[in-house]
């Protein structure tokens, strides 16, 4: 094998290491919104990504058999569908449930988990047990070649560019909006938050369903690059959470660089060694890694 041949393979791998990277910063986002600044343990996060993921599938199934001259341009209209249903689910499970549990991390933790196991048989109800996949438009499909032996795959370059989006809207509203300044000043001291007169549990009910819909876009990235079962979203809740901690749990910096790393540890790992020793030395990196900082990469100072 060639040094040309070599350069080109480490760099598709890097590139496939990109687009774990999307969506695990997608899901990271919306979990440092609601982890990070809530301090919400929400075990269902996953969740949220499947119904994004469903709802792709769902729109894909009904162009395809009502509207098929509309097929190529379906999926960036069902992305935005995808983060309204999951918004809206997310503030109907905050009312009816999360605002409950507010300084009860335990409690919460075990309510979020019984509506992930209650949500995954929604799932099986609904779609069935067997995984699915949308049919994707054909300028999402086929790969760019900048040059001989290298393939950059066009849905992933799609995916990190949606990426990038909702990451700058995230830090626009955060830094720029009315909403941010809210959730800011109800971080930085709830009672004095309260005293000023922002409502500080319409701004929770907002902040965590704005965290579930950015789950939901997660969900629609990620069926573009693998298919879609009632327990899809369960195999990226740990790594989701590992990204927010070793990030720095108040930190959409430290999530932005936490996800980079992981991903790109865990993808040129796999290409050395199997996937599951490949997680084992993604996993120890981090271990080791928060022994040293255990606040993560990124703390940021709050008054308590």
């Amino acid at each position: 094998m060639s040094l040309t041949d070599m350069y080109n393979i480490a760099l598709m791998q890097g590139f496939a290491g990109l687009s774990l990277f999307a969506v695990l910063l997608l899901m990271g986002l919306g979990l440092a919104i609601i982890f990070g600044q809530m301090g919400v343990i929400n075990m269902a996060h996953g969740e949220f990504m499947a119904i994004g993921a469903y709802t792709i599938f769902l729109f894909s199934t009904l162009t395809q058999n009502y509207l098929p001259d509309a097929m190529q341009a379906y999926f960036p209209f069902a992305i935005c569908v995808a983060f309204v249903i999951a918004f809206i689910v997310g503030w109907f499970v905050e009312w009816a449930l999360i605002r409950h549990l507010y300084k009860r991390p335990l409690d919460t933790l075990l309510a979020t988990w019984g509506l992930s196991l209650g949500m995954q048989q929604m799932f099986r109800s609904t779609f069935g047990p067997k995984e699915v996949s949308p049919t994707l438009p054909d300028w999402l499909m086929g790969s760019w070649a900048p040059s001989e032996g290298l393939d950059i795959p066009i849905n992933g370059m799609f995916v990190l560019a949606l990426t990038a989006l909702v990451t700058g809207l995230v830090m626009l509203a955060l830094y720029k909006s009315r909403w941010g300044l809210r959730v800011r000043a109800t971080v930085s001291n709830r009672v004095m938050a309260n005293a000023i007169g922002i409502n500080t549990k319409k701004t929770d009910r907002l902040t965590f369903a704005i965290g579930c819909g950015i789950a939901g876009v997660a969900g629609a990235a990620f069926t573009t690059i693998g298919s879609t079962g009632p327990t899809s979203g369960q195999l990226y809740i740990v790594d989701s959470f590992l990204v927010v901690t070793f990030g720095g749990a108040a930190s959409l910096l430290g999530t932005v660089v936490s996800a980079f790393g992981i991903a790109q540890t865990q993808s040129i790992s796999e290409f050395f060694m199997t996937g599951s020793m490949a997680k084992v030395l993604t996993l120890s990196l981090i271990v080791l890694i928060l022994m040293m900082r255990p606040q993560g990469l990124f703390a940021s100072k709050v008054r308590r």
